[in-house]
């Protein structure tokens, strides 16, 4: 049995995940701590108002611990585009695959709430590199690039990935 046959996942949102979200966040050493409690803030936003909070989640867990999540939602007037806000796996599990297949599941769900396009941003600095590099092993293409957009010398960049979903072709 592989590491990925061990992983469990949960699209329901539960109180104690305000603090796994913190601690996967935070263990990462990309995010100020402004942009933890942006993370975290979302989580308390999907508990107090459910659905409607415009926030879906996807946990995965490793014998019983939350190791990873996605956040999403669709973008308000569009037909089908989706955001992917977030994106973290706790540092102690990097580099075992977790993450894709944490996106490949993300894109799952969006395509069966019939998505069509998924758009991501990250930053432009060094230090993401390999977050950019990631989005680009997993099929996503650089979409636009906003100068200086978070601080000067600090890009917003965007990815795009088209879902190909049977609903669509129709």
């Amino acid at each position: 049995m592989s590491e990925h046959d061990k992983l469990a996942f949960r699209e329901q949102v539960r109180p104690d995940d305000a603090a796994a979200v913190c601690e996967i966040v935070t263990s990462t050493g990309f995010f100020h701590d402004h942009e933890v409690a942006v993370a975290v803030e979302l989580v308390e936003e999907r508990l107090e108002k459910g659905t409607g909070s415009g926030y879906l989640f996807l946990f995965a867990e490793l014998a019983g611990r939350t190791v990873g999540y996605s956040c999403y939602g669709e973008i308000a007037c569009t037909a089908g585009s989706y955001d992917l806000y977030w994106i973290a796996v706790h540092d102690a599990q990097r580099h075992r695959g977790i993450g894709r297949v944490l996106l490949e599941r993300t894109e799952a769900l969006i395509a069966g709430l019939r998505g069509r396009v998924i758009f991501v941003e990250t930053s432009g600095r060094e230090k993401y590199l390999p977050t950019r590099q990631f989005y680009r092993r997993c099929g996503y293409h650089e979409e636009a690039v906003l100068k200086g957009f978070y601080a000067d010398g600090d890009d917003k960049v965007i990815y795009a990935k088209r879902l190909e979903a049977a609903w669509s072709k129709k």
